[in-house]
């Protein structure tokens, strides 16, 4: 284990994490700018918004594309760059790098080059509807954009809706009203539940309530903007009355879908308050009667 300085000289450059507003220029911080100022190169998730934002502030450093469907290309590249001795500050479209947007396969391939990763705070979505919410805003889980179909949207909102944790999810308006309604069936209809949208701009808008009020407001209202839905944790006393049956099968369910067993029983423990010695011995049969 080594650790790795921030603002040592050497001959290689550095990466930089910039976050940029997630709808309101004013949030841009006096670093983000100086920092893209002074980076040697840019690179931007889009570089056609990249270059809208770089023009309100007059900024004139050079850009490069990286974003999901060029990592593999890119890397390499910008690595070489860093080794060089050029230093690149990475944006993406809004809020932080690296949270459900490109940015993560970049921080892995600096850290293993032994190149610095500094990163810079600033805007995101998930805690800036977190403490408008209402709901407890700790601990809390952030999941992100939920999968679109099938077995892994199953098990995504069967493992969410256990959680003690508020929860975060990210949504487009296109299927937030689909979402809402996959959240009743395994939350339960009481569940409370904040919906954030527009975040920092004009129309910023919060709906707060639970997920029945929410699906009955959808059906007057027609969902506009990208939403935040930040969701109460299942409550101790709900969890603590899970059947054996019932906690078996929710380590199966982390297993079938990659878990190895002690981490999915460990996960099990901690979401039911239990020692894991106790899942572990149910799970396995361990001192149970014939």
């Amino acid at each position: 284990m080594n650790e790795q300085r921030s603002f040592v000289n050497n001959s290689k450059g550095c990466l930089f994490l910039v976050p940029t507003p997630i709808g309101n220029l004013e949030d841009m911080t006096f670093r983000a700018v100086k920092t893209l100022q002074d980076a040697d190169l840019i690179a931007a998730e889009d570089t056609r918004n990249t270059k809208f934002l770089l023009n309100h502030f007059e900024i004139t450093t050079d850009l490069i594309s990286f974003h999901e469907h060029n990592t593999a290309q890119r890397i390499p590249e910008l690595i070489e760059k860093m080794n060089a001795g050029v230093s690149i500050a990475q944006v993406s479209d809004a809020g932080t790098p690296s949270i459900s947007d490109p940015g993560k396969e970049l921080v892995k391939a600096a850290i293993e080059a032994d190149i610095a990763v500094v990163p810079l705070p600033g805007a995101s979505a998930s805690t800036t509807a977190l403490i408008a919410s209402g709901i407890e805003p700790q601990p809390f889980y952030f999941y992100g954009f939920l999968p679109r179909k099938g077995k892994e949207r199953t098990e995504a909102l069967d493992n969410l809706s256990n959680r003690v944790e508020t929860s975060i999810i990210y949504e487009s308006p296109y299927r937030v009203v689909k979402t809402v309604e996959d959240l009743k069936r395994f939350f339960g209809g009481d569940r409370r539940i904040t919906l954030a949208r527009e975040l920092t701009k004009i129309h910023e808008a919060f709906l707060r309530g639970t997920i029945d009020q929410a699906i009955e407001y959808y059906q007057d209202h027609d969902p506009k903007g990208e939403y935040v839905l930040i969701l109460s944790g299942k409550i101790i006393e709900e969890i603590e009355d899970m059947s054996d049956s019932e906690i078996i099968n929710s380590i199966d369910l982390l297993i079938q879908s990659g878990e190895k067993p002690n981490r999915a029983i460990k996960e099990v423990a901690s979401q039911n308050d239990l020692r894991k010695q106790i899942v572990y011995n149910l799970y396995h049969g361990i001192g149970k009667e014939e």
